[in-house]
């Protein structure tokens, strides 16, 4: 595999890392707000980006062994 392949899996992975802490944020505050179900749906997304972001990154982790 190219090293510009994999330098963008990581860019990708760290994007995702990114969004992913500022939606489990956004789902805080709405909750705190009482606003449950932007809160709900909030944390939702953030659920699936962060298990995209597991899968990411066992491909990553068996690309550098």
């Amino acid at each position: 595999m190219k090293q510009s392949t994999f330098e963008a899996l990581l860019q990708v992975y760290d994007r995702l890392d990114e969004i992913t802490r500022e939606l489990y944020d956004l789902a805080e505050i709405e909750l705190e707000l009482e606003s449950f179900e932007d809160a709900s749906l909030l944390q939702t997304r953030a659920d699936i980006l962060y298990e995209q972001m597991e899968n990411l990154d066992v491909v990553i982790s068996e690309l550098e062994g």
